[in-house]
């Protein structure tokens, strides 16, 4: 069973641990020691020149993520660091031992990931599925694999037939459903019963609520959109008129650079009424005239100067959703996009509209909400 290397000096590694720190501002990495262990001075310096071509915060921490385990799974592997470029018979053992068959496991120990590869990666805390790995994931990592190599001025054997053909034998060979972000989407009556754990005015219940109304109505926004939202980003609009009752207050969002968009665009969402109310309590109870928008809170109530994590989004969501009385398990920050989507195709509200609030670019994917919702209650499903 191959150890984690003993010839890198301590000294070196706490250099990488240092060279780290110089990016994590940009990117947030709680397991900087571990990270400076598994990865080489050349991985660092490759993530440090991504930092600086402005490559999107959360790609640069799936990047990392990826290296890492890619990193730690060439070491429990071969015994040795990961040669850039691997070799194609490297890339089909990753896929050997990442997507295999359970039954065929059963009768045959050797198929699959090795049990002291196995071992070794889970007591790094780098492998916690059980059972083979999700195609896409295999994909996602290899496509990274890919653009660190190319980062490197490098050619693969990424494209090679030999490893399109294993990837597609292996995912026919074992089919797996595929699994929403979110397992139920966050509609409007699900989201007034979050909002309901939100009633009083402590700090949590204001910036909880506001985050809940901001993410939803402004296109049900990503949580590292949500987390990464600065008082900078947000204008003052001209209050709507309405006929029956007050103007209602009016603010845009500019959202700078997102994942499907590089923030040479000025690309604007608007919210109207109830959420803007909902985000100016918070800003005033925070007291909030700068920086970040949505902060963690301490035990005794004191507001942090940090942004709060994407994760801790994804956390207060579940948190709410527990103490509505509904499934936690069932519910992610997702599930406030495909939410937002849901409910806009409920109302009758047109897809272009929606998406123009959504800032979705694929219309298949946008209208795949539609349909599910359309499909549900409409004639078709009630035919009997």
């Amino acid at each position: 069973m191959a150890t984690p290397r003993k010839s890198t000096s301590l000294s070196n590694v706490e250099r990488r641990a240092v060279e780290l720190d110089t990016i994590a501002a940009v990117l947030p990495m709680e397991r900087r020691d571990e990270l400076a262990e598994l990865l080489t001075d050349q991985d660092v310096e490759t993530l440090r020149h991504l930092v600086n071509q402005g490559m999107g915060d959360n790609t640069l921490r799936a990047l990392t993520s990826d290296l890492a385990y890619l990193e730690a799974w060439g070491l429990a592997a071969t015994g040795k660091s990961l040669p850039w470029p691997a070799p194609e018979a490297l890339l089909l053992k990753f896929v050997a031992h990442h997507l295999w068959d359970p039954e065929k496991r059963g009768t045959d120990p050797d198929h699959g990931m090795p049990a002291d590869i196995d071992e070794n990666l889970r007591r790094q805390g780098l492998l916690k599925t059980v059972g083979p790995h999700a195609p896409a994931t295999v994909r996602r990592r290899l496509a990274n694999w890919s653009t660190l190599t190319k980062w490197r001025g490098l050619d693969g054997a990424f494209a090679s037939p030999a490893l399109k053909s294993a990837i597609r034998l292996a995912v026919r060979a074992v089919p797996r459903k595929r699994r929403r972000k979110s397992a139920k989407a966050v509609t409007g009556d699900i989201l007034a019963s979050l909002l309901a754990t939100c009633a009083t005015y402590s700090l949590r219940d204001v910036r909880d609520r506001a985050i809940l109304m901001v993410a939803f109505a402004s296109g049900g926004r990503r949580r590292s959109e949500v987390a990464g939202l600065c008082l900078e980003q947000l204008t003052m609009e001209a209050p709507i008129e309405i006929e029956d009752g007050p103007p209602l207050p009016s603010l845009a969002i500019h959202l700078g650079r997102t994942k499907t968009s590089t923030g040479e665009q000025d690309e604007v969402v608007y919210l109207t009424g109830r959420p803007v109310e909902a985000l100016n309590a918070w800003l005033a109870a925070a007291k909030i005239n700068k920086g970040s928008v949505f902060r963690g809170i301490g035990r005794w109530g004191t507001v942090s100067k940090r942004a709060l994590d994407p994760q801790s989004v994804n956390a207060i969501l579940k948190q709410r959703a527990e103490m509505a009385g509904l499934e936690s398990g069932e519910f992610s920050a997702h599930g406030l996009r495909s939410g937002y989507l849901t409910e806009a195709a409920n109302r009758g509200i047109p897809l272009p509209e929606a998406m123009e609030q959504s800032r979705h670019r694929s219309v298949q994917q946008a209208s795949s909400y539609y349909n599910d919702a359309t499909r549900r209650s409409g004639r078709a499903a009630r035919i009997l």
